[in-house]
């Protein structure tokens, strides 16, 4: 049980910096994808 506590404290924060870093990451990648839809549009 003491091994199981220890790999969620090792382990745990790096992977919830990670998710944390991938919901942020989400956001502006949407807002991207969507710019490159935009421009045939704006180049016309």
């Amino acid at each position: 049980m003491d091994a199981w506590y220890s790999f969620v404290a090792e382990v745990g924060f790096p992977i919830a910096v990670t998710f944390y870093l991938l919901y942020r990451i989400e956001g502006k990648l949407n807002l991207l994808i969507d710019s490159i839809h935009q421009l045939p549009d704006k180049m016309k």
